[in-house]
């Protein structure tokens, strides 16, 4: 996306209303087929769920994977859809996908969800804590968006899914090859399949706010000196039993030291957003031994894991977090590592001539973050 266009877009739609492109991605049709989809759901590393809409034991019956022929031999022949979860590490078309999306903060990234439909499949009505853009790879959907949900909007009880009970549509698209549409996080939406189809769905998520408190206040007691306590020197006398507005303003000044710790909150956040979705996922790393220089002068290369997740902050001093962990790195390395896919020895080299990058690297590469390849593999 160009800058102009992504200023416009990050100023007038990102999580405030919907956004239909047509011939966002043309040529997407050809990158993943329903066949290579589903032997990705054979596999037991691999997230999947089938939903059946009708033709289930119950209505909007959930399925979880790993699925056998068999299993798909036995679905209905319409209403039923196919789910897997992060594609982007494991098929490298799909992951070349994020590329389009440099202009949102790479953090924010959770995956690439791709399904497949049956005539009529659907996954009902919905909302999601998430921004998502879809992508119409095959076939057609029809899409009818609502209103704004929260966690009071009424659904299903009885079933797995977060069904909506009541939809009341404000828009409606027919999505065909190559159109987009972007949804923001707790707009109701509705895709049903018209005739086969696959549609792919790039995810943004974002801690809530119960995962921030909560998160920050665990990081915070497991910091905090016991010896630290309540204090209330000066109080004035109080009936029986009460507490006092004086109390609640000292727990008030307790609570914002905590808010006000820059350096807990930045760690915290790095690590929090970093953490990988699927932990036992290491889609192609390969551990390679040797010194690290001599191996890119030799036509050698560094590769990150899709699997892996990167970001770095500057201030106060620049720190990369990678998988949950945190580094001191040089700026500049830091940049390098959070950006391309593969990480070549013209970039590389000048960035290694002290031993704590070396060593760094030698840590992400024998973790799995990081690993080896010939620029000719």
């Amino acid at each position: 996306m160009r800058e102009r266009d992504a200023r416009r877009f990050l100023r007038d739609y990102w999580q405030r209303k919907p956004l239909l492109v047509r011939g966002a991605l043309p040529g997407i049709e050809s990158l993943l087929s329903a066949d290579e989809l589903a032997g990705l759901a054979l596999e037991p590393e691999v997230e999947s769920r089938i939903v059946l809409a009708r033709g289930g034991r119950v209505p909007w019956e959930l399925r979880n994977g790993p699925f056998s022929e068999k299993d798909f031999a036995g679905l209905p022949d319409s209403h039923w859809s196919l789910l897997v979860q992060a594609v982007d590490q494991w098929v490298p078309q799909v992951h070349a996908l994020r590329e389009r999306f440099a202009f949102l903060p790479a953090w924010r990234f959770d995956d690439i969800m791709i399904s497949y439909a049956s005539d009529q499949g659907s996954v009902g009505p919905h909302f999601d804590h998430y921004d998502v853009f879809l992508f119409q790879a095959s076939g057609r959907r029809r899409w009818r968006i609502g209103g704004v949900c929260d966690q009071h909007t009424p659904c299903l009880s009885d079933a797995k899914l977060r069904i909506l009970r009541h939809f009341e549509t404000h828009e409606e698209y027919l999505l065909e090859p190559g159109d987009m549409l972007y949804i923001p996080t707790g707009v109701a939406h509705w895709g049903v399949a018209e005739g086969e189809c696959m549609t792919w769905s790039v995810g943004f998520r974002a801690p809530s706010h119960a995962e921030i408190i909560s998160e920050v206040a665990t990081v915070a007691a497991a910091r905090s000196a016991d010896e630290l306590r309540y204090t209330d020197a000066g109080m004035e006398p109080v009936p029986d039993g009460e507490i006092p507005e004086q109390a609640v303003r000292q727990l008030q000044r307790v609570l914002r030291g905590v808010a006000d710790d820059a350096d807990l909150v930045r760690e915290w956040f790095g690590r929090f957003m970093t953490e990988r979705k699927y932990p036992e996922s290491d889609a192609q790393a390969r551990r390679v031994r040797g010194e690290l220089r001599a191996w890119l002068r030799a036509d050698g290369c560094l590769q990150r894991n899709p699997a892996a997740r990167f970001a770095w902050t500057a201030a106060p001093r620049c720190t990369l977090y990678v998988d949950g962990d945190c580094w001191p790195c040089e700026e500049r390395l830091a940049r390098l590592l959070c950006g391309p896919m593969v990480l070549d020895a013209a970039s590389l080299l000048p960035l290694l001539r002290g031993k704590p990058a070396r060593t760094l690297l030698d840590a992400l590469t024998a973790r799995g973050a990081l690993y080896r390849q010939r620029r000719r593999d």
